[in-house]
């Protein structure tokens, strides 16, 4: 494995990101921690995506080489699990919204595997191929697009109407505190309709699983604070800008810029989330 790239920006320059990079030996990994909607920390030192983000990568780090898949869910899965008091486990149970989650993608060397746990992404294509030849692979949530679409239609109306302005929004986005409610409910549903790394059992049809052939390819994994991810890291940064100068609120303002998304490039912000790229060969 040969790295050719990476980074890792935080969406809030005072803050440390809650994404992360592992790259060991045998692995390399890109681990998207979720912004906590939690009414407490499980950690008084991390919020609770970081923290999360924090344990993955101490066990991919640790990892067996050969480690498979199945044995990686139960085994994260158990790390993670051993952050909550043993007092409050049923209280997890019955409330995933309070727990610390992450995503992530890793590429395992002796596997020659990648695993997409959540909603990451990855661009794959044979060593020196043309940009137009990558394939793109993600997992996403099932219900984002049906969140984001709300907090986009929510911003529209009170933009149409005069009770806010595309600045007022950037400044304080009233169109997602509308939407928090529907996150909540959606997130009711994780590790039953789709995967995260929280603690709790990861169901595997919905992990996605690529298997390599041995010529040579190149990877890009990325979290999705890339909404249109490319080829090369300058090539996903100069996308990321012109998203931000076409629809700063990632409300699908115009038809050459389609995305949507459940937050803004919010006022003083880097972006609209952290963002890391990696991009290397095998």
């Amino acid at each position: 494995m040969k790295i050719i790239e990476k980074q890792i920006i935080s969406k809030n320059p005072k803050k440390k990101p809650e994404d992360g990079i592992v790259i060991t030996d045998n692995f390399i990994a890109v681990i998207d921690g979720s912004t906590s909607k939690a009414s407490e920390r499980v950690s008084r030192w991390y919020s609770n995506g970081r923290l999360c983000m924090k344990v993955i990568s101490r066990f991919i780090r640790k990892a067996p080489a050969d480690i498979t898949i199945d044995a990686f869910l139960k085994g994260v899965t158990q790390a993670v699990r051993r952050k909550y008091s043993s007092k409050r486990i049923d209280f997890y149970a019955q409330h995933p919204e309070e727990r610390i989650t992450a995503s992530c993608i890793i590429y395992s060397r002796l596997q020659r595997q990648l695993w997409i746990i959540g909603d990451c992404q990855c661009l794959v294509g044979k060593t020196g191929c043309a940009d137009s030849e990558y394939e793109f692979f993600d997992n996403p949530k099932p219900y984002e697009s049906i969140v984001a679409k709300a907090r986009a239609d929510k911003a529209r109306q009170l933009l149409s109407s005069g009770e806010a302005t595309v600045e007022s929004l950037l400044h304080d986005d009233v169109a997602r505190k509308s939407v928090i409610p529907m996150m909540l409910e959606s997130m009711k549903r994780q590790n039953i309709d789709y995967a995260v790394v929280d603690g709790f059992k990861i169901p595997r049809q919905k992990v996605k699983v690529f298997t390599f052939d041995f010529e040579s390819w190149t990877i890009v994994l990325a979290s999705d604070g890339y909404p249109l991810l490319r080829p090369t890291l300058a090539q996903s940064e100069a996308a990321l800008a012109e998203q931000r100068a076409k629809d700063p609120l990632n409300i699908g303002a115009n038809p050459s810029a389609p995305f949507v998304a459940t937050k803004a490039f919010s006022e003083g912000f880097t972006s609209f989330d952290d963002r890391t790229y990696i991009r290397f060969t095998i």
